[in-house]
């Protein structure tokens, strides 16, 4: 795993910290208004974002070598 695949981590996580954003304020706005359904549903895809980022940080972005691009990714979030 080079240094071109720690690059797509960092993209992937950033694009993914950005998604999770937004969810986050939507799931906020859907339960202020009691659609618990909806919010019930973006919450399942929010863990999913969740899961994701981490499994790309475990795999791609926990080496030493990798310092820097784990950095960016950790200033994404």
């Amino acid at each position: 795993m080079g240094e071109r695949n720690a690059a797509q981590a960092v993209e992937l996580v950033r694009a993914l910290c950005d998604a999770l954003h937004e969810m986050t304020h939507q799931l906020t706005w859907l339960e202020r208004r009691g659609a618990l359904r909806e919010a019930a549903t973006l919450r399942q895809d929010i863990n999913e974002a969740q899961t994701h980022i981490n499994r790309l940080q475990s795999r791609y972005l926990t080496r030493d070598r990798y310092a820097p691009a784990r950095q960016l990714a950790q200033q994404a979030r």
